[in-house]
């Protein structure tokens, strides 16, 4: 499974974790959250996440061609959002097709499932001080979509389409 998801807070990734827990989803992650951030550093060092520099596209490709094998041999998931960085208002941004084509790629075997994530930049509304508290997150997994079954670039514009459609701003 290839989980593609808007990303709208940083709520969203521990949501993910739960909500998908059983699906044991490996992140495709900036490099920056590898260092100095207690847990979550050593989770995405050390538990099958990857790590790409956004700002060197050459060293993505090989990261994400390795991860895009390791969940096809191994029947594992990967969590993408291709939006790239969080939205701090809940519009989605541009999603970009480069990492998920080339995980489409390496695991050729794989179901694309558009997840929508909402309500969870309220969370942060104000700064980290006060919460939004008191806001319910929404998360939608939609039907899957086999990789094979058509060209990447009408699977791609299906995805995000699907993810867009559901978001409520």
């Amino acid at each position: 499974m290839i989980f593609v998801s808007n990303h709208q807070g940083l709520y969203d990734i521990i949501g993910i974790i739960w909500f998908l827990r059983k699906f044991h989803p490996k992140f495709v992650s900036k490099i920056e959250l590898g260092k100095g951030i207690p847990s979550i550093s050593y989770n995405l060092n050390h538990g099958g996440s990857v790590l790409i520099d956004r700002k060197n596209p050459k060293q993505a490709l090989p990261v994400l061609k390795k991860m895009g094998e390791y969940i096809e041999a191994n029947c594992r998931s990967a969590v993408i959002f291709p939006e790239g960085t969080r939205t701090r208002d809940g519009k989605p941004k541009a999603f970009a097709a480069s990492g998920l084509k080339i995980l489409c790629k390496y695991a050729p075997n794989a179901y694309v499932v558009p997840v929508t994530i909402n309500d969870s930049w309220k969370v942060f509304r104000y700064g980290n001080f006060p919460l939004g508290i008191g806001n319910n997150l929404k998360f939608t997994i939609h039907p899957p979509i086999k990789v094979s079954e058509c060209d990447f670039d009408t699977l791609f514009e299906k995805t995000e389409q699907t993810i867009i459609a559901d978001i409520v701003v």
